[in-house]
């Protein structure tokens, strides 16, 4: 029976200070969606039976078969805290004990990560779940990574203390070790993610128990505590104040029984810290007692003031102790507490986020409304990502309002993420909003009205928007940051209907398909070909099974996936590049260069951007990547998409007209480096430097029919003169074995071109974790390679990590460049050799 109706939320919808907007983000297998189920279950949306093994988030008939999160889902709920609680909560309002928590469920496979992207965009803090058997892996760097990116507060919780306790049969004093040793992993990434700036703004990021934003316990089994609820069982037996024992219970601080008082030395050789003696050694005898027959466990319970009912005290070994501790010590509470008391509310959150999500300048309307959170200004609203519908071929908005209120049947402007303020293209203007819906789980119930501060689902705005937007009724307004992801759509199959009756179908399906995933790309090759892109094999199964079964309904036919590759130069141009337009009334002159290092990956990640403050980016890019500020003031565009990872600056003097070329020359570096002149993959890294132009007088005679193709022919020409090559994508694998099987993981690893560059113990487990690097193109089949050569011993993790220049000579076949190019022309349709330098260039 879910405790509160969708009227009841609303009403607390504006009650701001009590809202917390988060997301539960971890590695794959840590126990994310398990320890969801206990906070869905106090919620009264699943029974307590349930908690654990519903998965509730996961809604989807292969989540539930797999066994893993694919897609992001959000639950609305309601939970009424204790005074003690309260109590510890200074960003509160005064209006009863109620609190709304709107929790995004996240998958933990690095192939989902743009689900997470999605999650944290609305959110305002994580709860990080970390298994403390395996510790700190790939994907928990990586969500932290994103979160702090986007200015989101963390919270820890330390899971699946149930099988470091039973199965590694660790001692408590053992357990304690390998807590404290993930907390300062963690903390060691927070500190490598984030700045003193970011952490004074959000109130302190450290993760310490001893204050309480670090959690314990097992989803599983549905127990778990923070240090504040421990100390609560013990604060009155000490006669001290909760948050001074709590600083007692971690750490070197013990209890000295003689003189009842804490001190830093051990009173005796045999004495153990305050965390041990009191917090796992009676979770230790609850173990003993129910396992091994230390004691009565039915005594125990007495003691520990657990009820059980008659029946429940029939219930034998594990079902009992996990009974018993669930009563004792629920996760629920552990978890609301953790949230509420530690994760800021929109008001305080917006106060720092709006200045790096919002494009526009920091007083205007919009910005303004968004730092209050005022839910009478202009409406400002995220899309974040498009969730189906019921309907065949619908989709719900899913997003974050941050200021203002969305209504039912209002007016609003729909901004794609290509909007420039003041232009028309992305630009629409929505009639009505046809309903505003709360998201829970799979379930969209009707509200009239949603205000700023929370997350909503739009019915009726999916026709304007392919994957997100900004929706908003200020028509000065700018956009909100586009999203960036930690993974690239670098695996990409080409598609076909296996009646070629249903092409129709397919490029309906593959539209849809495009809106319902963040990540994943539909394009269409020059030979008519339907090709989609996903960020790995998992990733593109899910996509092409959902393609076939819901978007398109109809059977399909897929290639083997290949790999997305970029062309790129390895020095400047050897020549002085001319190109003339085809009335030869127009010259360009240029030349290529790379990239200063690192400048790619931070226009990639949104560091380095278009849109924005032009002063703070040039300083970034004088002080950052040693850039003259003339060449920054003279920068003409990003290429291609306008935001792509290679420039163009104007380094003509005294040039007559080159202004009125600008908007021929940059459409032309769109074009060109959309599809590079090795193998029309895209370009990647480069600097292209336009010194000279000679531009007809006369408009009509330099248009963009005469100045594009003479655009894309010198930049093609500058290229090929500039040592032209190409780039591959590098996965980063980590391998979770035995030591035993290794030895076959470096054999399969070294046949697959890959470098192994690290290997460790984890902890005093028998497990070893081996690091690696294997390029894209040599991982397809690895996972079933690994696992028949070790007796399904390995289990792999591959997360995209950079690009490589792929070693050899483009033009030589012998090569692995020259074979790869081939390959790609071929599968393209086009002419097999590299086009010569002479098919670019021009003579004066």
């Amino acid at each position: 029976m879910v405790k509160y109706t969708a009227k009841e939320m609303r009403e607390l919808m504006s009650a701001q200070r009590n809202i917390r907007n988060m997301s539960v983000v971890a590695h794959v297998d840590h126990g994310k969606t398990t320890l969801t189920d206990s906070l869905v279950s106090k919620a009264g949306i699943i029974s307590e039976k349930k908690a654990g093994q519903a998965c509730f988030t996961d809604g989807r008939p292969d989540e539930q078969q797999m066994g893993i999160t694919i897609k992001s889902t959000a639950v609305s709920m309601c939970f009424e805290l204790p005074d003690n609680v309260l109590s510890a909560i200074t960003d509160r309002e005064e209006i009863g004990n109620a609190f709304l928590v709107n929790l995004i469920d996240s998958p933990g496979h690095i192939d989902f990560s743009s689900e997470v992207s999605a999650a944290l965009r609305v959110s305002d803090g994580a709860m990080v779940v970390v298994d403390c058997v395996s510790g700190v892996r790939t994907q928990t760097e990586t969500v932290l990574r994103q979160a702090l990116g986007e200015w989101i507060k963390p919270v820890l919780f330390l899971n699946k203390l149930d099988r470091a306790m039973a199965e590694q049969q660790l001692e408590p004093q053992e357990l304690y070790i390998r807590l404290r040793a993930v907390v300062e992993h963690v903390n060691a990434l927070i500190a490598t993610y984030s700045s003193e700036e970011q952490a004074e703004a959000m109130g302190g990021l450290t993760l310490d128990p001893s204050i309480g934003n670090v959690g314990f316990g097992s989803g599983f089994q549905g127990w778990g505590f923070t240090l504040r609820s421990m100390a609560e069982l013990y604060a009155s037996k000490f006669g001290i104040k909760v948050e001074k024992l709590m600083r007692n219970l971690w750490g070197e601080r013990y209890f000295d029984s003689k003189t009842r008082k804490w001190t830093n030395e051990r009173p005796t050789e045999s004495s153990t810290n305050g965390f041990v003696q009191f917090v796992l050694e009676p979770i230790y005898r609850v173990l003993r007692s129910t396992l091994l027959n230390s004691e009565d466990p039915l005594k125990l319970a007495e003691k520990l003031s657990i009820s059980l009912s008659t029946e429940e005290r029939l219930l034998k070994e594990r079902d009992l102790l996990k009974l018993m501790l669930h009563r004792w010590l629920p996760a629920s509470d552990a978890m609301v507490e953790l949230i509420c008391v530690h994760l800021p509310s929109p008001i305080t959150a917006q106060r720092y986020r709006t200045d790096i999500l919002y494009e526009g300048p920091m007083d205007d309307a919009a910005a303004i409304a968004m730092k209050t959170c005022d839910p009478n200004g202009p409406l400002m609203m995220y899309v974040s990502k498009m969730v189906p519908a019921f309907g065949k071929g619908r989709f719900y908005a899913f997003g974050r309002v941050f200021s203002g209120t969305v209504t039912t049947g209002m007016k609003a402007r729909i901004q794609g993420p290509n909007y420039v303020p003041g232009g028309k293209s992305d630009l629409h203007e929505a009639d009505s909003i046809q309903r505003v819906a709360l998201m829970i789980g799979q379930k969209a119930e009707s509200v009239n009205d949603v205000p700023c501060g929370n997350v909503c689902a739009l019915i009726g705005v999916d026709k304007y928007l392919v994957k997100t937007g900004t929706i908003t009724t200020f028509k000065d307004a700018h956009n909100l940051r586009v999203m960036k992801f930690s993974v690239s759509p670098v695996v990409r199959v080409a598609v076909q209907p296996a009646d070629p009756k249903d092409l129709g179908k397919l490029v309906e399906g593959l539209k849809r398909l495009a809106k319902s995933d963040p990540m994943v790309q539909c394009i269409v090759e020059e030979s008519g070909e339907h090709v989609v892109a996903g960020a790995g094999e998992l990733h593109l199964q899910i996509c092409l099974k959902d393609l076939e079964e819901d978007h398109a309904g109809v059977k399909i036919k897929r290639s083997d996936p290949v790999v997305s590759y970029r062309e790129t130069v390895t020095g400047e141009s050897a020549q002085m590049c001319l190109a003339k337009s085809a009335n030869k009334l127009n010259r360009l002159f240029m030349k290529a260069r790379p990239l200063p290092e690192g400048l790619a990956e931070a226009i990639d990640i949104g560091d380095v951007a278009p849109r924005g403050d032009t002063t703070v980016r040039s300083k970034l890019l004088h002080d950052r990547f040693g850039m003259d500020t003339s060449d920054v003031r003279k920068m003409w565009c990003f290429a291609p998409d306008d935001s792509g990872p290679n420039i163009v600056i104007d380094s003509t003097k005294a040039c007559q007209h080159i202004q009125d070329i600008r908007e021929a020359v940059c459409a032309g570096a769109q074009w060109a480096l959309k599809q590079g002149p090795l193998g029309d993959e895209p370009v990647r890294g480069v600097r292209f430097d336009l010194y000279d132009a000679v531009v007809h007088s006369d408009s009509s005679h330099r248009g963009g029919s005469e100045l594009l193709p003479a655009t894309r022919r010198c930049m093609f020409a500058s290229m090929l003169t500039a040592g032209a090559t190409l780039f591959e994508p590098i996965y980063a694998v980590e391998i979770q074995c035995p030591e035993s099987a290794i030895g076959a993981i470096y054999r399969v690893l070294n046949q697959r071109r890959g470098h192994i560059n690290d290997q460790s113990a984890i902890g005093s487990s028998p497990m070893f974790l081996v690091k690696a690097f294997v390029p894209v193109n040599e991982s397809f089949g690895m996972t079933e390679a690994l696992m028949s050569n070790t007796s399904g011993q390995a289990h792999p993790q591959c997360t995209f990590d950079h690009w490589q220049v792929v070693p050899g000579s483009p033009t030589d076949v012998a090569t692995l460049a020259g074979s790869l190019i081939q390959g790609i022309r071929r599968r393209k349709g086009v002419r097999l050799e590299v086009p010569d330098l002479s098919f670019y260039l021009d003579k004066l």
